[in-house]
């Protein structure tokens, strides 16, 4: 059942120093957290009942029971008050110092996480990725972020207790799928059964009160059975000089209602009404207390479940059992040390209790640091920040397998995780390197699929060499976004090599030839939006980036004619007979824009269609020159003759063809082209020439279809068409 904490009673007679006393906390603390207190007070112009001071009030007192220290009491304090526009940052970070500051502004970026839970589509995306990455920086900054947050959705759960019914299930809902697993993940157990019940209550509130009102039915008979039952056990440890205490372990709503679904069960049936936990000293009093238990009372095997050996992959650990007690009820008993039990109640909390001192805690603590650190470290290979958005998505809320690297470690991965996800989880280069696997000794294929606990040894080889088909989706090679990055990253590594060597000698050979050299190149880079020469190289040789294109504009520089030449260069070049071909002679496919009786034809330097956005040029002697708008050859003329431009649109009515070009890039194999070709007789494309060039070592081939077509409608049809053809990695429009 949820906490009833002194917050919640609504007296009218608060008092600062009896509540701050009620804390039980060291007299600097006390003091500080008056001082505060009073400040909070001046700034709010309310009464010590009002927000937000309730609100901080509240979740103090839930932050002292997980033995968070001053900072974070403070923080949460001022927390309220900045939320509500009392108190700016500045204000704060004067006044509380930049230790206070940084926590306060970590808390607030945390609601972002629940972007990590919505559907949001490809606009949005990048903005919230970015917001992710920075709540969880500061998650990773400092973790105290994490549990006032969780504090504070308690406290909204304890508020819109009266809100209407549709508003406190948004709210039960948004708790129950983010803030709930983000605590289970982080072993905030005490905190997270808060949260579940709060979140039941409000979602399913008739069984909510049915397992309630059976609960307090039965409450006076199982607490005297309890107490019986404790006493005895503790008087047969004692008697063995066993170090542990016995007590009845308190109920969780949620937690009984999971094991009625799961087990199908009746309440009366259940194993944990009756709960007993024994807290040890030390790790073997903790199984002298299980042989204890077990020669005293009659077990049943299948229930005994050993977390100290195997311990969670959120580090919880304990061992749980069912007895049958006296009178042959079923009693459910949890053993375990003081310290792990600080640690399934308080998580990465404990790290604080336990700063001071070098324990175990700070091993889970770190261990949960590494898990968020693992979220961030891969993130600059997602090229798609929807993709890594997904992935994030994936990485915390979906279900999990968690399977076991031979010598024990666990991988933490998305359900239907296979050998190769596995592989790029562990490094890069294991996944890069990758020939086979063994799932529990035996060899299965690269399409398994991963079951928990499986225990997995990866085959590789000296060199890298990841397969193309991996990241074939109909396979089943890989299903985690991490591995496909991962892939994707090495791929584009090695072809940007390759498309490097490839380009710097095509263009090194045709620079030749204009009397240019290779560090006339670099008057490109900036013209086509490069960072570097070696970009210049890469999309030469990989084809995006025209040849032809990238010597006209270094001859233009290089070789410049004189400013009174200008002129008389640009309009040669422009005003000449274009070659003409039966689709496109001369016509009247597009009208200057208010005037039909104009003639226009198409220019052969971009041969523009249907649909694209166009501009007209005035020749000399043929009459407009329509070109499409991003055209490159027109950018020096708007330099020299903006006046010759005229508005230009395309003709409602026309009926024509018009020649494109259209480059598909493809992994070799047998009957291929046939495909591409049917392809594009399906969509009842015209052909009237192809070309294609091969990079033998990549198995990667070009090929240039020249298309006849109609309007720009059809070439979206034909793209898609083509995309769907197996092997095809991508389509695009030259010219």
């Amino acid at each position: 059942m949820v906490a009833i904490r002194s917050a919640h009673l609504n007296s009218k007679e608060f008092i600062l120093k009896s509540w701050v006393d009620s804390l039980a906390q060291e007299t600097i603390v006390s003091e500080t957290l008056i001082n505060a207190y009073r400040h909070c007070q001046s700034l709010s112009n309310e009464d010590s009942l009002g927000q937000p001071l309730w609100c901080g009030r509240e979740m103090i007192e839930i932050l002292v029971t997980l033995s968070m220290d001053q900072e974070t009491l403070l923080s949460a304090l001022l927390f309220s008050v900045v939320e509500e526009g009392l108190l700016d940052n500045e204000a704060l970070t004067e006044k509380y110092g930049n230790a206070i500051a940084k926590i306060v502004d970590g808390v607030q970026k945390m609601a972002t996480i629940r972007y990590l839970n919505a559907t949001t589509g490809a606009a949005a995306a990048s903005t919230q990725i970015n917001n992710v990455r920075r709540m969880l920086l500061s998650m990773v900054d400092d973790l105290r972020c994490v549990v006032i947050k969780l504090a504070e959705r308690i406290t909204h759960l304890r508020q819109v207790k009266n809100e209407p019914d549709e508003v406190r299930r948004t709210v039960a809902k948004e708790c129950a799928n983010i803030y709930v697993p983000l605590a289970n993940c982080l072993g905030i157990g005490q905190l997270k059964w808060e949260i579940e019940d709060y979140a039941f209550r409000y979602q399913d509130s008739f069984t909510y009160k049915q397992i309630a009102k059976q609960l307090a039915e039965r409450r006076i008979d199982r607490e005297q059975y309890i107490d019986v039952f404790v006493t005895d056990l503790q008087q047969s440890m004692e008697a063995l000089n066993i170090n542990a205490q016995v007590y009845g372990r308190p109920k969780h709503i949620y937690s009984i209602w999971q094991k009625m679904q799961e087990k199908n069960l009746n309440f009366g049936e259940l194993f944990d009404v009756r709960a007993v936990r024994i807290i040890a000293n030390q790790l073997q009093d903790c199984y002298a207390a299980l042989g204890v238990v077990h020669t005293k009372y009659c077990h049943l095997p299948k229930e005994f479940d050993d977390y100290v050996a195997h311990p969670k992959p959120n580090g919880y650990q304990s061992i749980h059992t069912v007895v049958l007690g006296l009178e042959g009820k079923i009693v459910e008993i949890q053993i375990r040390t003081k310290q792990m039990h600080e640690n399934a109640e308080l998580g990465v909390a404990a790290h604080w209790k336990y700063k001071e001192g070098a324990t175990a805690s700070h091993s889970c603590c770190d261990e949960r640091i590494i898990w968020l650190r693992k979220l961030l470290e891969w993130q600059e290979e997602m090229s798609d920040s929807s993709t890594m958005l997904d992935e994030l998505r994936s990485q915390v809320f979906d279900d999990r397998v968690y399977a076991f690297t031979p010598r024990g470690d666990v991988v933490n991965l998305p359900v239907g995780a296979t050998p190769l996800d596995f592989a790029y989880h562990i490094h890069s280069e294991v996944g890069h390197r990758c020939i086979g696997a063994k799932v529990e000794g035996r060899i299965v294929p690269f399409t398994y699929h991963l079951q928990m606990g499986d225990t997995v040894e990866i085959i590789t080889q000296k060199e890298s060499n990841p397969s193309r088909d991996w990241l074939n989706f109909r396979q089943g090679f890989v299903n985690s976004g991490r591995a496909r990055a991962k892939i994707n990253a090495w791929f584009r590594k090695q072809s940007r090599v390759n498309d490097t060597i490839t380009g710097k000698e095509m263009l090194g050979t045709e620079l030749a030839k204009i009397g240019a050299t290779s560090k006339d190149a670099l008057l490109v880079v900036k013209r086509f939006n490069m960072n570097s020469l070696e970009e210049v190289y890469a999309g030469v040789g990989s084809g995006d980036l025209r040849i032809n294109q990238v010597l006209h504009y270094i001859n233009f520089l290089v070789n410049k004619p004189t400013k009174v030449k200008v002129k008389p260069y640009l309009f040669k070049k422009f005003n000449r007979t274009e070659t003409s071909t039966t689709a496109q002679k001369i016509r009247r496919d597009a009208v200057v824009k208010g005037v039909d009786n104009i003639m226009t034809h198409l220019a052969n330097c971009c041969k523009p269609i249907s649909g694209d956005v166009i501009t007209g040029y005035i020749t000399r002697s043929r009459g407009i020159s329509v070109h499409r708008a991003d055209c490159d050859r027109l950018k020096e003329l708007r330099h020299h003759v903006p006046e010759r431009f005229i508005e230009t649109v395309w003709r409602g009515n026309f009926n024509g063809t018009f020649q494109i070009r259209v480059r598909v890039l493809v992994t070799e194999r047998n009957g291929l082209i046939k495909d591409l070709t049917n392809a594009l007789t399906i969509e009842k494309v015209q052909i009237f020439g192809m070309q294609s060039r091969a990079h033998y070592k990549q198995e990667i081939s070009i090929i240039d279809f020249d298309l006849e077509l109609s309007y720009l409608g059809i070439l979206s049809r034909v793209v898609g068409r083509l995309k769907r053809v197996q092997d095809v990695h991508e389509v695009k429009r030259l010219h």
